[in-house]
């Protein structure tokens, strides 16, 4: 039966209760002389056991009090500064850092210490010695970098001094590694929280100040590079983001008084720009990757290059210089400052600093790889649309896209308006399954593949129908839906063709919205399918809006329902203008878009609208012309009549000019009647048509040629010119301003 010693009034010692009997005694050090007369001096060797229990020294018990003899006294000695400060101490057992329990107490508490480990707020006798760390230092700890709570407490703290005793375990060093651990583990999940550069940077600092450090600069170099691209020369540093505790009189659960100039660490003189010397310094510290102390001989010399000559740092462990080293590359450099009233950085706090920067690093890595994917990105969905839309004859036009998400930025939908002959123009919308970059892809391959097709001037359907098979050919499931029209100013009418689209809406000039009745059509890829085109009135001053199905369709409503709540919202924006006028383009589209809720937002939106002004009949001069020698001359005087009646005579003279020339050039090929138009817009455009597929080119021609230099006349004369080859032959036009 193991004896236990006991006070001089019979009662064991509350450190020395049964409930630690279970464990083996250790031996307790030697006892400090008794300082208190009351307690009674050892037995001697030879004296009954009776006797030692009656005389056996108290000293001994508080020793093994702190020294974690049992559950309890390991509690006790974990939580000694509260408890210490609870009762006097006795005599002679007083640490030399006394004074520095409540304060640690207090740390204790503010990180959210509460109720001792063992959970029964057992408590350390008088006679223990007032730190039950052994002579720890104040924790200086404040709450956790915004993600750690009370668990970093001693990781901030870096509590030194000789630990209490647990038989030979040093109980607050055990104690300091796991705040440690669960420090790293809280900063590291704050860091990876974020997604772009900076959202990383601020993890950091917000992670580090003020639990690990009271200041940090982040360098970051400049420019970053991207994967495995070749770093620019030279290397140089920029300041990204500073960070640092401000005290007040009130911060007194961080361990630290008031700022007071000698103490404060002002970050004002830190240079924003460094270039890192080639086999300087600094160069040698970010290529050895870890991070050294501020006092060292290396990062003596570093640390002036890096901040600035004017720059100093805290003496001793105040300061740390930790290279941020990416996948392939060091990408910048980060330094923790700690103020000089708080505990210096402990060796392994540079395994923290380590742990924080690789992280950081490699953080900041993907960021950059992930920012330039979003760049190529949103620059691919960019030039898969069209940067400026046409301003055609007769019509206005207003476009929009939106991504489905900022994360996802690029996606199947477009839109595109293409001038055909004859001033008419063709309005095309699509949907390419998917939001991916193989979605975005297909989009461009199908939208060019419309443009040429409409430069062909084939028929809607006709249009639809080698999309289909361009679609196939780009290979399975590469589906599509697409909605395409034609709208003649001249004649006002519109020719549509649908595969697989939601229906156009009309919102006409008095305020009434029809959604147009057109044949659905499959999808384009589907193969083998027929598709069919109506043709529909298209009255002046009314408005055509083309849209993607993300527009009307989402989780929280079916796609006739929001073809129905559009149209709504098209008739309730027509009625603020008044029935005699269409609500402006711009923000008749922006109107539209505020229709979206918080939910709808599942799919990419292309929206194109298209305003019908159309051209008046007086403005339209149109003529036969047969194939013959006097084709010319009668183009030239039915061109004349036409100006004259327009009060345009001060172009005749080039007018007639180039009608002559125009016109001699198709008879000379044309088999069948050449086709004469005058149009009278903003501009004056005149076509020639004929049933020659031949396009012509504009050549040099030498000083003994008779011909050639008709088209040479046009260029020089003309505004704009150019032929488009249609299925019954081609046309050859030209602008001039009507106002000279």
């Amino acid at each position: 039966m193991t004896e236990h010693p006991t006070s001089h009034d019979g009662r064991q010692p509350r450190a020395a209760r049964p409930q630690e009997r279970s464990r083996p005694r250790q031996e307790a050090p030697p006892a400090a002389p008794a300082a208190a007369p009351a307690v009674p001096a050892p037995a001697p060797p030879g004296a009954p056991a009776g006797r030692a229990r009656a005389q056996g020294p108290a000293s001994a018990a508080a020793p093994r009090a702190a020294s974690g003899a049992g559950p309890a006294a390991g509690t006790d000695a974990a939580h000694g500064h509260a408890a210490a400060a609870a009762g006097p101490a006795v005599p002679g057992c007083r640490s030399a850092h006394a004074p520095d329990a409540e304060a640690a107490a207090g740390v204790a508490r503010a990180a959210g210490g509460g109720a001792p480990a063992g959970g029964r707020g057992d408590r350390v006798r008088a006679g223990a010695p007032a730190d039950g760390h052994g002579s720890g230092g104040r924790s200086g700890s404040g709450p956790a970098g915004g993600d750690g709570g009370g668990a970093v407490v001693a990781a901030a703290g870096g509590l030194g001094g000789v630990p209490a005793q647990m038989g030979h375990e040093p109980v607050g060093t055990a104690r300091r590694e796991g705040d440690r651990l669960r420090f790293v583990g809280a900063a590291t999940r704050r860091i990876a929280r974020g997604i772009d550069l900076d959202e990383i940077v601020l993890g950091l600092c917000r992670a580090t100040v003020p639990t690990f450090s009271d200041a940090i600069l982040v360098y970051l170099r400049d420019p970053l590079p991207v994967g495995d691209e070749r770093p620019v020369d030279p290397f140089v540093l920029r300041l990204r983001r500073t960070d640092r505790l401000r005290l007040t009189e009130d911060d007194s659960d961080l361990g630290l008084s008031a700022a007071d100039p000698d103490t404060d660490l002002d970050l004002g003189p830190a240079a924003e720009l460094c270039e890192v010397r080639p086999g300087g310094a600094l160069a040698e510290v970010l290529r050895g990757v870890r991070p050294v102390f501020g006092d060292s001989a290396a990062a003596r010399a570093a640390l002036p290059e890096l901040l600035g000559d004017g720059r100093s740092v805290p003496s001793g462990h105040r300061a740390i210089l930790a290279p941020l080293r990416g996948r392939r590359r060091v990408i910048g450099a980060a330094v923790f400052l700690r103020r000089p009233d708080r505990p210096a950085f402990e060796a392994n706090d540079l395994l923290v600093a380590a742990q924080l920067a690789t992280h950081t690093a490699l953080g900041i890595d993907k960021a950059v790889l992930y920012g330039r994917e979003a760049y190529i990105a949103d620059e691919l969905q960019r030039t898969m649309l069209p940067e400026n839309l046409p301003r055609p004859t007769g019509v206005k036009l207003a476009s929009r896209y939106l991504p489905a998400a900022e994360t996802a930025r690029v996606g199947g939908d477009w839109y595109d308006a293409i001038p055909l002959p004859g001033s008419r123009v063709a309005l095309v919308v699509g949907d390419v399954m998917g939001h991916s970059m193989t979605s975005a892809a297909i989009m461009g391959q199908l939208r060019t593949t419309a443009q040429t097709l409409a430069g062909l001037d084939l028929p809607p359907q006709e249009v639809l129908h080698h999309l289909d098979e361009q679609a196939q050919r780009l290979g399975e499931n590469r589906m599509a839906t697409c909605l395409y029209a034609v709208y003649d100013p001249v004649a006002h009418r519109i020719t549509i063709a649908n595969a697989g689209h939601p229906p156009p809406v009309l919102l006409h000039l008095g305020g009434r919205a029809e959604v147009l009745r057109v044949p659905p059509g499959a999808p384009i890829g589907v193969g083998g399918v027929d598709f069919e085109a109506v043709e529909l009135d298209a009255p002046a001053g009314a408005t055509l809006l083309l849209y993607t199905d993300g527009l009307v369709e989402s989780r929280l409503r079916d796609v006739w329902t929001g073809i129905e709540q559009l149209r709504e919202r098209l008739a309730a924006t027509a009625q603020l203008t008044g029935p005699d006028h269409s609500p402006p383009l711009e923000a008749l589209c922006d109107d539209v878009l505020d229709m979206l809720g918080p939910g709808d937002r599942d799919d990419d939106i292309a929206l194109l609208a298209a305003r019908f002004d159309g051209i008046a009949p007086s403005d339209v001069a149109y003529w036969f012309l047969e194939p013959e020698e006097q084709a010319p001359g009668r183009a030239r005087r039915l061109a004349r009549r036409a100006l004259a009646r327009w009060d345009l005579e001060e172009l005749s003279d080039s007018v007639e000019l180039l009608v002559s020339e125009v016109v001699t050039n198709a008879v000379r090929y044309a088999e069948r009647p050449v086709t004469l138009r005058l149009l009278r817009t903003d501009v004056l455009r005149c076509e020639v048509g004929d049933d020659s597929p031949q396009l012509p080119r504009q050549r040099r021609a030498r000083d003994t040629d008779e011909g050639g230099r008709g088209l040479f006349l046009v260029n020089r004369l003309a505004r704009r010119w150019g032929a488009t080859r249609l299925s019954t032959g081609k046309v050859v036009w030209f602008e001039l301003p009507t106002r000279v």
